[in-house]
This record gives structure tokens, C-alpha cells and sequence, in this order.
């Protein structure tokens, strides 16, 4: 494309721009700064491309840095802050620069905080922000913005005599404003002040040439096609962009403008489209307020019925307990009637009084037959008191617990959304709960899920449900208290549509904080029988030239040797929990924990065979097995192997070694007690004690293992969470 046809585009553009269709009122919302709301000043360029005040990243450089500095390493285990600064100052900067701290510069020692525009993680790497470049194009739209804005404020020539007149131009150069005499009387023809630059009237002064970040004495004059950023000559000669694909700042600008042109004019003449899907969203906004207005209408039919029902059950119970109410009151007073009766002077009494009076006997016996009964039942009555009615009303009790429950869950559903299942194989605890979830194949998939989770504990039963959102299907839930049960279950919701719950799952959380550690890989390590994977996370016993050499040690009744490793990190105090993984095959593998001084002892006087006959929980029956509990072997440990776990035989227990065998977990767990000198071996996918004994804890304690035969033993790793909390919209 030719100069001339670029020109004219370009002019074009600018045709419209003077005529009014595009304003530049209408492009405030652009020249806002994301992180404190107001018109950009000074503005900088992110790597992201987003654009910040400068006074803004020092601003969150500096919070950043102070939040680091008090939350010490807790704070370097969260996922990056996510700051909005509304309002801030330089004073804070002045007053931090003021209070003794060693910055160079009023630069903060942070590099790492989030674009408020995208909320993606930037690192401004070694320079910090001097090595970013000034958005000076921005700089001059916000100022054009601003003389706009206040139109009616005009920029006063600073050089009249008082009255002093409205400027028409500004010197650059000089850093001044003139009316038209005062530029003719300042800056006269043929002298060195006619060949300053002069713009509209202004109050923005600020050189417009851009230099280098690295460079500072050096202008730009190139662009890196691939770090996609200007850059100086000495940047290509010997700098960071030497080997990369740079073009002439001319070339660039030129293919620039014309992308931009191009998407302007594309923009332009899509504008009857654009007005064409504005009004169709207007009718969509009027169709959705009265779809709104209906569906409000229809829910609260709904509840009213709800009402209805409730209104109703509530006069049905309120007339039957007060019947019951009634006819029990005048039981009440019937008795009381009857008792009062028997007071003197009032009532039986008296009459049998009056009785009393008859002289005649035949009259006599003939009444006193029949009050005699009467005092007789009255009187009975008094030895054993019975009221004649229940003052409780326990029977009419109303249980709303179930019907709370389903209030509680009420919300819209549709039978098209499918309930999530959580699935208890991908999920798991240790360190952290990982909770992993599927939905039905066949199902729609919905939006979020909510994921709760509660304690189950014995003493309070009502422990309230914690809601999380989630976005995937699987979430890191941390902050777990140990050697407890949790439940979890799980919806999903698809705008306003949510499915039912899932199944609750119960997870078990270790008996103590996790310990994490690698095999060693010096001390006592040997090579030759042993294979470490590079990461020193899992460890096989391999068969090689020693295995062969005793093969005929083997046929007279001896075992090879069982090969000793350890863990690189030591256990001095407190309570801790370690969990790993044997292969189905192995033949023999034991596990424990040995104490410093025992190993230095191993280490000196290593067993060159050892029979698993003689070894006392091997698995192997042997009366011998009582006596030489710690002199046949150096470290405290149980027996895996063959699928099976061996649970070691007290002194005291019967002979009988099937009660001991169980079959093994794919999962095992230590739990070392320092403090109380215990350790128990766990099923650790169910968090179930197995086997707990005293243990000797003497020095600094090291998980322990030994394998024999074809083995592999594998570290459980610890459950990581590194999941982004927001949408990639760069």
C-alpha cells in the first residue's frame, strides 16, 4: 500500500473523529486506570500490555512487599494476592521512604504482583519498574481528554500583562503558554526560539521521547518482532535482543498503523451491524424482564401453595392440642372438686358428720353402708395420688427436621442437569484432601460446583456445612484437623438451575501432621541391590551379580542379605505421619523407624546374611523369635510381603501365626510419637491402626526400610495445589 493511500485513510479516520461521530467523551472508560479508578497518570506498559499509573505499581510493589514481610513464610505457601488499590497516594510512598528503610529509589524489592486489568501474575524481573516504558501516546489522549473536559477553564498566557489573555499555543521547549503577541514578542523570526516546537494550549510539558529502560541515554530506534517491545541499537549490538528478529522503528510504525487503520475502518463501517445487534439486545433486555417478571410470579405461586399447606397443618395442630388441653383442664378440676370434697366442714365430710346424728339404727346402717364405701375409696385415693391428666404435651411435638432439610435444599432444579459423583478412588487425604468428582456421560454439564464439607465429630452433631466454589471438578482443600473424619459432598449449578447432591464421601485425615522426606541416598545406601529413581521418591531391590554369587548359600538354607535404607531427614520431637506405597510383587519388604544411634551401630557392624527364620517379625514362626527381639536386627520394623502384613509376635501370644497375618494395605502408614515413644502402622486409605508398639526414642528418630528379593517401596507425594483462580482473558 502506498504513502498516499495510507494518508488518506488515516485522514479519514480523522475526518470522522473532527466530525463528531466518534467523541472523545466516549472513550473515557479507556482511560481509566484498573487499579484506582481514575484518569491514568504517568502511565506505564505491563508485559501484559495492560497499561497502570506509576504511582499505582509502586503502590502495590510496596502493600505487597509489607503483606510478605508480615506473614512470613505462611504467606509464600498462598496463591498470589489479589490487591485493588481505590485510592492511592504518594504520601504513603513518601512516608515508607521516610521511616528508614533501604530502598534504592523509592523502588520496592518486590517484582511479582498482579495486573489489576487481567489479574495475571507479572514480573517486572531485575529492573523492577524502571524497566518498563512510559505509555506516552496514552499520556497524551488523557491529556487531550483533560483540556476537553474543562473546555470552559481556558489555559491563560503566562506572559500578558494583567488582564492576561486565553493562550493559543504552547512551547514545548520552553514549558510555557502564549497568546499570539506574546509568541511573536518571545519567539521572533530568525532567532533560535522560532524553531521551537509549539502545540495547542497545554498544560502537560513532559518531553515526549521515549528511551530505553536498559539504556538509558539511548532513544528507541528499533522493534524486537519477537519480545514484541521497542528497543535501542545497543539492545541488538550486545544486549538481551542481540539474536532476536528486530525491524526499523519506521517499518513497524508503518505495518502498525495500518493494522490499526484497517481495524478502525473494519469497526466504522460495521456500524448499522453494530446499532442492528444493540437494538436486538434492547428487545432481549425487555423479553428477559418480562420472562423475569412471569417467573417471579410463578415462584411465588409456588410458595404461597407452601404457605397454604403450612397454614393449614398449623390450624389442624394448634385445634388439636387445644381440645387436649381442654379436656384435660377439666379433668383436672373434676379431681380437684372430688378432694375438695374431703376437707371438713365442706362436702363427704361433712355429710358423714350429719350421718353421725341418726339415732335410729336401722336408718343408720341403711346410709352408713354406702358412705362407708365412699370414705373407703376417697381414702384409698389419698395413699396412692394420681393426677387425673398429663400436664405434658410431648405427644404433640411437631419433628420438622426432615421437612427443615428439604426447605434447606429447596431451589430450582431440572432433571437435565446430572448429579455430580464423587469419585473416592481419585480422591484422597494426606497432607491436604484432594476431592475429585464426575458428572453422568449423557448429562449436562453445569457452570460451578459447590462443594461442601463438614467435621463429623460425636460431640457436636450439628456442625454446620463449609461451601466452596468450584469451577473444575476437583478441588484442594486445606486446613484439615488431624485424625479426624470429614464428609464431603457435592452439586452443580447451571445458572440458576442446581442439580441434587451428591453421595456424601467420608475421608479420614492422618493421626499426626504430615512428615516429608526422601530416601538417602549416602548413608548406608547400596547401590549395588538397590535402584533410587531420580527423584529419590521410590526405591526397588534389583537382582545382579550378588544375588547369583549366593545363590549357593541359598541351597544349604541361608536367606541373602535384606538391604537397609533410610530417610534423608531426621524426627527429634513432636508427633508425625509418613505414608507410602509397596508393589503387590514384592517378596519382602519391612518398614519402621530407627533411632541415630542404631544406625551408626549398623553402619560399623553391618550383618553380612541374616536368616528371616531367626528374625522376630519376619513372619516366619520361630520360638526364638521372643528372646532376640532387638539383637536380630537393627532397626524397629514390621513385615510386608507376599500381600500379606505380619504383625509382630508379643512374648505372651499363643503360637498360632495365622491371627497375625493380614491382608496388605495398598496404602501403608507410620505414625511416629516421639514425645510418648510410640509408633503405629496404619491402613492409610482408611487411616486404620494396625499394629502399635513402645519404641526406644533415643536421639534423632529416621524412617527405615528394608527390602529383600524382587521389592518396591514408593513415597506417597504430597498433594499439590496450584490451581488459577481466575479466567485467562489476555
Amino acid at each position: 500500500m502506498s504513502a498516499a493511500a495510507d494518508g488518506s485513510r488515516f485522514g479519514y479516520i480523522m475526518d470522522l473523529l473532527e466530525r463528531g461521530k466518534v467523541t472523545i467523551k466516549n472513550i473515557e472508560r479507556e482511560l481509566i486506570c484498573p487499579a484506582c479508578k481514575e484518569l491514568f497518570t504517568h502511565p506505564l506498559i505491563l508485559p501484559c500490555q495492560h497499561s497502570i499509573c506509576h504511582k499505582c505499581v509502586k503502590e502495590i510493589l510496596f502493600t505487597l512487599e509489607d503483606s510478605f514481610t508480615d506473614g512470613g513464610s505462611e504467606s509464600s505457601n498462598q496463591s498470589s494476592p489479589r490487591i485493588r488499590i481505590h485510592s492511592p497516594s504518594m504520601d504513603r510512598i513518601d512516608r515508607i521512604s521516610r521511616s528508614g528503610r533501604k530502598r534504592n529509589s523509592l523502588t520496592p524489592r518486590t517484582t511479582m504482583f498482579p495486573c489489576p486489568g487481567c489479574r495475571h501474575d507479572i514480573d517486572l524481573g531485575e529492573r523492577g519498574i524502571s524497566g518498563l516504558f512510559r505509555n506516552l501516546t496514552l499520556e497524551t489522549i488523557v491529556e487531550r481528554y483533560r483540556q476537553a473536559a474543562r473546555a470552559a477553564t481556558a489555559i491563560m498566557c503566562d506572559f500578558c500583562k494583567p488582564p492576561a489573555q486565553e493562550s493559543t499555543k504552547s512551547c514545548m521547549d520552553c514549558s510555557a503558554s502564549y497568546c499570539n503577541e506574546c509568541f511573536k514578542v518571545y519567539h521572533p523570526w530568525g532567532t533560535v526560539k522560532a524553531q521551537h516546537e509549539y502545540v495547542g494550549p497545554t498544560t502537560n510539558f513532559r518531553p515526549k521521547i521515549l528511551m530505553c529502560p536498559e539504556h538509558e541515554m539511548e532513544r528507541v530506534n528499533m522493534y524486537c518482532e519477537i519480545c514484541r517491545r521497542p528497543v535501542c541499537h545497543l539492545c541488538k549490538l550486545g544486549g538481551s535482543h542481540a539474536n532476536h528478529r528486530v525491524t526499523t522503528m519506521s517499518t513497524a510504525y508503518k505495518t502498525l498503523k495500518e493494522k490499526l487503520s484497517k481495524d478502525i475502518e473494519y469497526l466504522i463501517s460495521k456500524e448499522s451491524q453494530v446499532k442492528s445487534q444493540i437494538s436486538q439486545l434492547g428487545l432481549l433486555m425487555k423479553e428477559t424482564e418480562c420472562n423475569g417478571e412471569r417467573a417471579k410470579e410463578e415462584a411465588s405461586q409456588n410458595f404461597e401453595k407452601l404457605f397454604d399447606v403450612l397454614q393449614e397443618k398449623r390450624s389442624v395442630a394448634l385445634r388439636a392440642i387445644e381440645a387436649s388441653k381442654n379436656l384435660r383442664l377439666e379433668k383436672l378440676q373434676t379431681q380437684i372438686e372430688e378432694y375438695q370434697g374431703l376437707l371438713e366442714n365442706n362436702g363427704l365430710v361433712g355429710y358423714a358428720q350429719e350421718v353421725l346424728k341418726e339415732t335410729d339404727q336401722s336408718c343408720f346402717v341403711q346410709t352408713a353402708k354406702q358412705l362407708h364405701v365412699r370414705i373407703q375409696k376417697a381414702t384409698e385415693s389419698l395413699k396412692s395420688f394420681r393426677p387425673a391428666a398429663e400436664t405434658s404435651f410431648q405427644d404433640f411435638v411437631v419433628d420438622v427436621a426432615k421437612q427443615e432439610e428439604v426447605l434447606g435444599d429447596l431451589s430450582f432444579y431440572s432433571s437435565g442437569l446430572g448429579v455430580p459423583e464423587i469419585n473416592e478412588e481419585k480422591s484422597k487425604m494426606y497432607n491436604k484432601a484432594v476431592i475429585s468428582w464426575e458428572c453422568p456421560g449423557k448429562a449436562d454439564s453445569a457452570d460451578i460446583y459447590v462443594l461442601e464439607y463438614r467435621k463429623l465429630n460425636k460431640d457436636e452433631e450439628s456442625v454446620t456445612w463449609q461451601e466452596i466454589e468450584v469451577c473444575s471438578k476437583s478441588k484442594v482443600i486445606s486446613d484439615l484437623d488431624n485424625n479426624s473424619s470429614y464428609a464431603f459432598r457435592v452439586r452443580g449449578y447451571k445458572g440458576s438451575i442446581c442439580s441434587p447432591w451428591s453421595r456424601e464421601v467420608i475421608l479420614h485425615t492422618p493421626p499426626a501432621p504430615v512428615f516429608s522426606f526422601l530416601f538417602d541416598d549416602k548413608c548406608g545406601y547400596n547401590s549395588e541391590h538397590l535402584l533410587l529413581n531420580p527423584r529419590r521418591s521410590s526405591v526397588e531391590s534389583r537382582a545382579g551379580f550378588p544375588l547369583l554369587l549366593g545363590a549357593e548359600r541359598i541351597q544349604v538354607g541361608c536367606y541373602t542379605t535384606l538391604d537397609y535404607i533410610i530417610g534423608d531427614t531426621g524426627i527429634a520431637k513432636g508427633k508425625h505421619f509418613w505414608a507410602f506405597h509397596v508393589e503387590a510383587h514384592s517378596y519382602l519388604v519391612k518398614v519402621g523407624v530407627a533411632s541415630s544411634a542404631k544406625i551408626q551401630e549398623w553402619l560399623h557392624n553391618p550383618r553380612d546374611v541374616t536368616s528371616p527364620r531367626y528374625e522376630q517379625d519376619s513372619g516366619h514362626d520361630s520360638g526364638s523369635e521372643d528372646t532376640c527381639f532387638e539383637s536380630s536386627q537393627p532397626f524397629t520394623l514390621v513385615t510386608l510381603g507376599m500381600r500379606s502384613f505380619f504383625i509382630p509376635k508379643a512374648p505372651a501370644a499363643p503360637k498360632d501365626s495365622a491371627s497375625r497375618i493380614l491382608p496388605m494395605p495398598s496404602c501403608i502408614g507410620v505414625c511416629l510419637d516421639y514425645d510418648k515413644g510410640k509408633v503405629g502402622f496404619y491402613d492409610a486409605d482408611h487411616m486404620k491402626c494396625l499394629y502399635e508398639r513402645q519404641v526406644d526414642c533415643s536421639g534423632i528418630m529416621y524412617p527405615a526400610f528394608a527390602l529383600m528379593g524382587g521389592s518396591g517401596i514408593h513415597l506417597e507425594e504430597a498433594i499439590a495445589a496450584n490451581y488459577l483462580e481466575y479466567q485467562d482473558d489476555i
